[in-house]
């Protein structure tokens, strides 16, 4: 698959993007984040949640430090 896909998506002027991510079998929501371009890419690739960090300003692979991956089942694009 192409990445043609993330020109279609609506960057803010600082280029992020809302991500919501939720548990795949119940629906609840478990945080509301941003992404980048890179971000949202390396997430597509690598099949686990990575976040742009607007306090520290860099990407933020989720469970990096603590262990609590999230695995990306499916992307969803508004």
């Amino acid at each position: 698959m192409s990445e043609t896909w993330l020109n279609k998506i609506n960057w803010s002027d600082d280029g992020l993007v809302p991500a919501i991510a939720q548990d795949a079998a119940s629906g609840r929501v478990l945080m509301v984040a941003w992404m980048d371009r890179e971000a949202l890419l390396l997430t597509w690739q690598k099949g686990e949640a990575i976040y742009w960090s607007r306090s520290r300003k860099k990407l933020w692979h989720k469970g990096e430090e603590s262990g609590h991956f999230q695995k990306v089942k499916e992307i969803r694009l508004d």
